[in-house]
């Protein structure tokens, strides 16, 4: 009797094994746990990658594993501006460009607007000449720099130095283009475009951009199907319309690269993980490097700089035939070891854009998580009937006019043109109510921190930045400078924060809190930039284990 029941037992255990097997077996993460309906079927339906393992690693970056830490000073403030008082902070996980963007790099983005919009035909000079670099501010009044100026952006010798003379504006739009040909290329490995249509069909009346592919797919390239449907994608669709164009869904489409948060580039450069034990930090960081000191505290090594940076008055680079650095102005990247992370050059060498608009204090106290003072939101432009995405033509352009009354382009053809969100987004919100916070809890109406709250200039904001005026006449470009004598400050809604010191700056600039301010549309010859990317799904590319 007691056999018997054993046996049942165990009979019924095995067939529940067997049944979960089958099930899991037949079910292969392709049937909604939602709807018990099929998923990725033939006929149509519901179509998701269900096989999507993680996040590429993008081409040029590296992973920065997100979590908390303290941003802001570690040395005197000498400065005594308190600009960067410590406060706890938390950062997602992200990627950033292992070295800072090159003239090589930049280079390429040049022949790329060059060959599609000819800087040769009137209707597109303007988006050339607004792409290239400063290349003037190397000049100095009492200095010799000619040789800077002609050949530092394009001779081999500097191909792999940092690029400079690129104002914020420009970053941005270089991470921008570089976001779509990333994606383009993806897209062709991935079957979903025709192989070297970056070449053979790129014209400035069709190309590719990331939104408008996602939003609109049959306007990409200029209407071309046969790019966006080549091959065996084309005899798809002859027979059915699934999976024609690669969606969010698929996991085909890149992220874009963009210019890292100071939060994120703080958090980089100081490569904590030097300095972990378990789930504390063993002390406070001055550099991205271990210790104390900018020199090297290896036996091979002994004594050489850790950075490139200004030594003294009149030392750039120390000593000839026993240089202190290796370098008189910028130095070739990877010329330094990296940090914890693996990332070159976050002290010395250039300082660097970060996103974010300046303002003197971080107001952790509204929000200490993945902090960014910046947001614009804006969305797609419909047209006028309502019913398709406001695709930008050749001769609709849409430019930003400099303070120095010089153009850039922000809007070229093919892409889809933006508009600020409006009530239809922001009403009975309680997380936003409007499109620009850049100046949100500091100097506008809501914030009433006003510089002078009873006396006669109490409806002036805090911040009275000089506002000069550029205007342009039938004949000529008018500059106005603003010659009011009651301006009180340098900063406004159009000055971004530049973070690290550079081979121009003392050692105090090289500790990664600190943080200055330039217009945004100003370049200068030691600042430069890097690349940031989001990071989609797990915190980690792979899974922690508990420790005891």
């Amino acid at each position: 009797m007691k056999n018997s029941i054993t046996f049942r037992v165990l009979l019924a255990v095995a067939v529940s094994i067997s049944f979960v097997g089958c099930n899991k077996s037949s079910n292969n993460g392709n049937t909604s746990r939602g709807t018990g309906m099929q998923i990725n079927s033939k006929l149509g339906g519901f179509q998701y990658n269900t096989s999507f393992k993680e996040q590429e690693t993008a081409p040029g970056l590296v992973l920065i594993e997100g979590g908390t830490f303290t941003m802001g000073k570690v040395q005197d403030d000498v400065m005594h501006d308190w600009n960067n008082s410590p406060n706890q902070q938390h950062v997602q996980s992200f990627y950033m460009d292992e070295t800072e963007v090159t003239n090589l790099m930049y280079l390429e983005y040049l022949s790329w607007i060059k060959r599609v919009y000819p800087p040769s035909d009137p209707n597109y000079k303007a988006i050339y000449e607004g792409a290239v670099p400063d290349t003037l501010v190397w000049r100095n009044r009492l200095g010799y720099s000619e040789m800077m100026v002609e050949n530092y952006l394009r001779h081999p010798a500097y191909r792999n130095y940092p690029v400079v003379g690129v104002s914020w504006i420009q970053a941005v739009e270089y991470a921008s283009w570089r976001s779509d040909r990333v994606a383009e290329k993806g897209l062709q490995s991935e079957g979903y475009l025709e192989k070297d249509s970056h070449i053979t069909h790129t014209t400035a009346e069709s190309n590719f951009n990331i939104d408008t592919y996602v939003n609109a797919p049959t306007k990409t390239f200029g209407g071309n199907d046969t790019i966006t449907l080549p091959g065996k994608r084309r005899s798809i669709a002859e027979k059915d319309s699934v999976n024609l164009y690669a969606t969010r869904e698929t996991g085909a489409i890149q992220l874009k690269y963009r210019l890292p948060t100071e939060t994120e580039w703080e958090y980089a450069a100081l490569g904590m993980v030097d300095i972990r034990s378990y789930n504390v930090y063993r002390g406070r960081k001055k550099y991205p490097w271990d210790g104390q000191y900018s020199r090297s505290g290896n036996r091979k090594s002994r004594g050489d700089q850790l950075a490139n940076f200004k030594q003294g008055k009149g030392d750039y680079g120390g000593i000839a035939g026993w240089s202190d650095d290796g370098a008189d102005i910028t130095n070739e990247v990877m010329s330094y070891e990296p940090n914890g992370y693996g990332v070159y050059d976050m002290a010395g060498n250039v300082a660097e854009w970060v996103a974010d608009i300046y303002r003197p204090i971080i107001d952790e106290e509204f929000s200490d998580f993945g902090y960014y003072r910046g947001n614009q939101y804006e969305k797609n432009k419909i047209s006028s009937d309502g019913t398709t995405f406001q695709i930008i033509e050749i001769d609709k352009i849409e430019y930003d006019t400099l303070s120095n009354g010089k153009l850039i382009a922000r809007g070229l053809p093919g892409e889809i043109s933006k508009v600020p969100i409006d009530e239809n987004e922001t009403y009975l919100r309680t997380n936003f109510d409007k499109s620009d916070n850049r100046n949100f809890r500091d100097g506008d109406d809501a914030s009433t921190r006003f510089f002078d709250n009873f006396g006669e200039n109490q409806d002036k904001s805090m911040y009275n930045a000089p506002d000069h005026n550029v205007s342009l006449t039938s004949t000529s470009l008018v500059r106005e400078y603003d010659r009011t004598n009651s301006r009180t400050s340098l900063i406004n809604n159009e000055v971004r924060v530049y973070k690290g010191g550079s081979w121009k700056d003392r050692e105090y600039w090289l500790d990664p809190a600190q943080r200055r301010y330039y217009p945004e549309d100003k370049a200068t010859d030691y600042i430069g930039f890097r690349c940031a990317m989001s990071r989609v799904g797990s915190k980690s590319s792979s899974k922690k284990k508990t420790k005891n």
